[in-house]
């Protein structure tokens, strides 16, 4: 929470935001509704308290109801940054592209979006992530420092690139 008590913003790049609103309008326009029908089916067929098919129904509702909760609560946070319409491609801001090398010369790109687009197996690194935040507002030939668990590690700002 801010200050203010509002809930930080959400930074998402436009195909994030999308990605969200997919999921939500899935689970409310389709899983939900067939769910309700086989909670209503199972509830018509007697005794609930050992009726799988009601017990189970019931339970992925829950479920699908909280995941519908938390997707309206990060769309709601969601502030949307086109990465293409960056001004200055000269530093790391958000929805770059940036290669690092380490002190042996090990080169890895990753791009920066928003904490829930991240995918590191996939280069894409969330906004708040320790590497993230130390490639934050740097330039090629920058040196920065990561805290990793196994200790701090040196990269340096190869490329930076913007869709």
């Amino acid at each position: 929470m801010t200050a203010t008590g509002e809930a930080p913003p959400n930074y998402l790049t436009p195909a994030g935001l999308a990605a969200l609103r997919a999921e939500y309008d899935h689970l409310l326009g389709t899983e939900r509704p067939a769910i309700v029908e086989i909670v209503s089916w199972a509830a018509g067929n007697g005794d609930r308290s050992e009726n799988g098919d009601y017990l189970y129904g019931r339970k992925r509702m829950r479920e699908i109801d909280r995941r519908l909760k938390w997707l309206s609560g990060r769309m709601k946070a969601a502030r949307v940054v086109d990465p293409a319409q960056q001004q200055d491609r000269s530093r790391v801001y958000f929805g770059a592209t940036v290669t690092v090398a380490d002190e042996e010369d090990n080169q890895r790109t990753v791009t920066l979006v928003g904490n829930d687009e991240a995918d590191a197996g996939n280069g894409r690194i969330g906004w708040d992530s320790p590497l993230a935040r130390a490639l934050r507002g740097g330039s090629v030939g920058d040196l920065r420092r990561v805290p990793l668990p196994a200790g701090e590690k040196e990269w340096e700002i190869v490329e930076i690139s913007y869709p």
